[in-house]
């Protein structure tokens, strides 16, 4: 936008305000809550939404740090932007968080300062934040009071016909226990940067450590595991998400086999990508499916799901964690043959000449 602004005015005479008629009324026209200072830091110009968040009152810009950032836009001529916490009014202790923006306009000496209220979105994240630990709490206890009920009946009760509808309660139980579990951590994903508290997670560590919390499960299915060579790159991120994502996608692999069949998950790098792929000899997907499987509770066969105990977030949260990482996933799958599950994650800078060796 500014782009746009600067070539108007390299349309008109120079010496003119930036704050023409023409440039307000585009200002006007995109709803932004905006400023214009000129030479001296005269305000030329501002919105009603500029007056509406608070940052201008009797005509005058107000709060320390808003000038501190026009004074760092004129001195250094380049754009600046900061998060800063506003006074809702000239009275009471509400306040309202803003960001800003700073564009210096050298041809007319001008600065154009655009605001943006941050304070409704940050609510609405705290809002569905306390709602996401508040139920999720308030399910756990009655599901872990299930839980010991069926286990204490299955060992009090010799009736098989009793036992047999404790054991299929505590199905229930654990399967309603994983749903409760996994939508906490979408909800942490969607939440969290993995990047912001990153470190170097050896993806061959991960990978093997998913591979090992699903074995007792392959073993339980007469399902051989194969894992290909070690490849001795590191990535940049968080390495319980990272396990989480691998393991989510060996287990689906194993859930959707056949009995005495195998799951492969090999590791490959290429230039500065590192991949880990999953395979398996199970039911295929079909095309229609193949499109919305990442897809939050979308199961491909349903009836098998409630069978393995499936919730259909586990791809999603897979999904997520692999594009938060700055990586990517993709599926090929053939009906009757097996799908293949590929993640490609970039190498952490530091290891891509370990891998290359």
């Amino acid at each position: 936008m500014v782009r746009a602004l600067k070539r108007k005015k390299n349309e008109s005479q120079s010496g003119q305000s930036f704050a023409t008629r023409e440039v307000q009324e585009m200002l006007d026209v995109l709803g932004l809550a905006s400023v214009i200072l000129g030479p001296g830091n005269r305000i030329d110009y501002f919105s009603q939404s500029a007056t509406a968040l608070g940052v201008i009152r009797e005509e005058k810009l107000v709060g320390d740090a808003i000038v501190e950032v026009l004074r760092k836009a004129r001195r250094t001529k380049l754009p600046q932007s900061a998060q800063i916490e506003m006074p809702r009014g000239p009275i009471g202790e509400g306040t309202r968080k803003l960001s800003i923006n700073a564009h210096f306009l050298s041809d007319y000496d001008s600065l154009l300062v655009t605001f943006a209220d941050e304070s409704e979105a940050e609510r609405i994240d705290a809002v569905r934040r306390d709602f996401v630990a508040n139920i999720s709490h308030e399910l756990k206890t009655p599901i872990s009071a299930l839980r010991t009920l069926s286990e204490a009946v299955t060992v009090a009760s010799e009736d098989p016909q009793l036992n047999k509808f404790a054991h299929m309660m505590q199905n229930q139980v654990e399967r309603l226990s994983t749903l409760v579990q996994e939508i906490i951590d979408l909800s942490r994903l969607q939440d969290a940067d993995p990047l912001l508290d990153a470190i170097h997670v050896d993806i061959d560590e991960a990978v093997n450590e998913a591979i090992d919390q699903c074995q007792f499960l392959a073993e339980t299915r007469d399902i051989e595991i194969l894992r290909g060579p070690n490849v001795g790159v590191h990535v940049v991120g968080d390495r319980t998400h990272l396990i989480m994502a691998f393991h989510n996608l060996i287990e689906n692999a194993i859930n959707y086999s056949p009995d005495r069949t195998r799951v492969s998950v090999n590791t490959t790098c290429s230039g500065n990508i590192v991949e880990v792929v999953v395979i398996d000899q199970g039911v295929g997907i079909s095309e229609a499916d193949q499109s919305r499987i990442f897809e939050r509770f979308y199961r491909v066969d349903p009836a098998r799901s409630r069978e393995t105990g499936g919730t259909g977030l586990g791809l999603s949260i897979t999904k997520h964690v692999v594009g938060n990482h700055g990586g990517d996933i993709s599926v090929w799958s053939s009906a009757g043959v097996g799908s293949t599950f590929t993640v490609r994650l970039p190498i952490a800078e530091e290891s891509s000449e370990e891998g290359d060796n």
